[in-house]
């Protein structure tokens, strides 16, 4: 065991013997980079010994703010942010994901985790108010799929494109129109929803339920309208979601994958070959939409906007997954501008022809750059 393993053991037993946290003096560095962060709207924080601490901002790592940090000052500035039941997490699992909110400062989401045997993190700062649809630039198309009642809506992308507050906009957008009973499972909760037309119930993995699967079956006996599933991880959430999909609700989650057709393939490659079958037909009838999203800086290099590919399960898109014929779905997409569907390509050539994103940015993030070029 290292020494920060056994010191660690020892700051657990101690915090388990007085269950508080409040022993631990209160950081007052962390709050001054907090602060500084908040002011200068960094979204990400990354506090990693051998190095000074590392602001991005507008999507870009600066080249490092103050001294070099040591192990030790890694540790001073982390572990005031940790109960006893945290530092149990990590000490067990070597990482660990949660929000904090520091004062008047705000409220943030932290990854503690292990690097070359010594403690580091990564922060990101979370916006106090809840994101809407035109604050993040959103195409229209989105807000009405939020006008669905009943099927799967499915965002995708790189970590750190945006899915959480795309998410966190489209419940926003039914509480305010809509008397639903909204449920989310989130972890951690990010934004934290204020009950408008809709009720807001807001479920966090860990703390108040076990695992995402879990938490999917046990909310179809709580009366939901809208569910949001903040990540499907394995195949018992992603067979849950299509149940409650299915069953007469509207159901958003997220994947870590770059485009429709690698999106259903994920899916469909999560099941055993025997399954698959039956999940096509599944999907084919309950989805609705897949959103594959990137952040893209903007051409003056303050703020970012999204570039999404829309592909909208019309009948030939549902013919076309029924089948497995998942390669030709691209093909629908480019065609279906009149059903809100785009490319990625196309959604990159509106932001350049509006003025948004340069066309060095576009080049740099499209997929075809052959088929971008021809809409540019």
């Amino acid at each position: 065991m290292s020494a920060f393993e056994n010191e660690l053991s020892e700051i657990v037993y101690e915090l388990n013997a007085s269950t508080s946290i409040a022993k631990v003096e209160r950081n007052a560095s962390l709050d001054a980079l907090l602060v500084l962060a908040v002011e200068q709207r960094v979204s990400d924080i990354l506090i990693v010994a051998g190095s000074p601490v590392i602001l991005r901002i507008n999507g870009t790592l600066n080249s490092g703010l103050g001294k070099i940090l040591s192990s030790e000052d890694v540790r001073s500035m982390l572990l005031p942010l940790l109960n006893a039941e945290r530092l149990k997490d990590l000490e067990k699992n070597k990482s660990l994901d949660f929000c904090f909110a520091q004062g008047s400062i705000g409220r943030f989401r932290a990854n503690l985790h292990y690097q070359r045997g010594t403690l580091a993190a990564s922060v990101r700062l979370l916006p106090a108010q809840v994101p809407t649809m035109d604050s993040l630039h959103l195409p229209p198309a989105l807000a009405r799929l939020m006008e669905r009642r009943q099927g799967l809506v499915l965002l995708t992308g790189p970590t750190g494109c945006g899915k959480t507050s795309t998410m966190a906009a489209f419940v926003d957008l039914i509480n305010s129109r809509r008397r639903d009973h909204i449920i989310t499972i989130e972890d951690p909760v990010e934004y934290q929803h204020t009950n408008r037309k809709s009720i807001v119930e807001q479920i966090e993995v860990g703390h108040d339920t076990p695992s995402f699967a879990q938490a999917v079956r046990a909310v179809l006996r709580q009366n939901p309208n809208v569910i949001l599933i903040g990540e499907m991880r394995d195949s018992k959430t992603m067979a849950a979601a299509l149940t409650a999909a299915e069953t007469g609700h509207l159901v958003l989650s997220s994947l870590h994958t770059n485009d429709a057709s690698q999106t259903l393939s994920r899916i469909v490659d999560s099941f055993p070959p025997n399954s698959q079958s039956q999940i096509r037909q599944q999907l084919s009838l309950a989805l609705l939409a897949v959103v594959a999203q990137q952040l893209v800086p903007a051409i003056d290099q303050v703020g970012v906007y999204p570039a999404v590919e829309i592909m909208v399960a019309n009948l030939a898109v549902r013919n076309l997954i029924r089948h497995g014929q998942d390669h030709l779905i691209r093909s629908q997409i480019s065609t279906g501008k009149a059903e809100g569907m785009m490319t990625m390509d196309q959604s990159l050539a509106e932001l350049v022809h509006a003025g948004r994103i340069s066309r060095d940015s576009a080049l740099a993030h499209c997929y075809h750059p052959h088929e971008l070029r021809s809409y540019l």
